[in-house]
């Protein structure tokens, strides 16, 4: 028997997709890695966009992007077990990027990475800065990556 993979990922626009986001958030970062309840649903949902990829009608990973200004922070990145290793994490990033590039208003990407993935996150061209730290008990780092540079209007000069 062959099995058919009818892959999609999107940004979702209902509040049953965002639930089944937050169905696999649970999984992944409270049932798998520990994180509480409190620390994982922080009130921000609301106010971010929220990717899922389905996967013959099953949600196997998630992730957010919370905007301000020019700024995109990618957060709560995850991927069902059933479903890792095989390069969906890379293709989650690439989606988000590829979207956050063709608004033209967002020129900075950061994330907040855990450790064990920051060579994940430099394929994409993301650097670290700042210290590491405890998010949730487990060491991250966070990363940036400028999507453009600055392009001074007709009759300005770059800074």
């Amino acid at each position: 028997m062959v099995k058919v993979h009818r892959m999609q990922i999107r940004f979702v626009e209902s509040e049953a997709e965002i639930a089944l986001c937050l169905d696999l958030r649970r999984k992944v970062f409270m049932g798998e890695q520990g994180v509480s309840e409190d620390e994982e649903i922080d009130g921000l949902d609301p106010i971010c966009r929220h990717v899922l990829a389905v996967d013959n009608g099953g949600a196997v990973a998630a992730a957010r992007v919370k905007t301000s200004g020019d700024l995109a922070k990618i957060q709560r990145v995850c991927v069902s077990a059933s479903h890792r290793g095989q390069g969906l994490g890379a293709r989650m990033i690439e989606y988000i990027l590829d979207r956050l590039r063709g608004e033209d208003t967002v020129s900075q990407v950061r994330l907040g990475a855990q450790i064990h993935a920051l060579k994940f996150y430099e394929r994409f061209g993301f650097r670290p800065v700042g210290e590491t730290y405890l998010d949730a008990g487990i060491p991250h780092q966070d990363m940036e990556l400028a999507l453009r540079q600055f392009r001074p209007a007709a009759g300005e000069k770059a800074p």
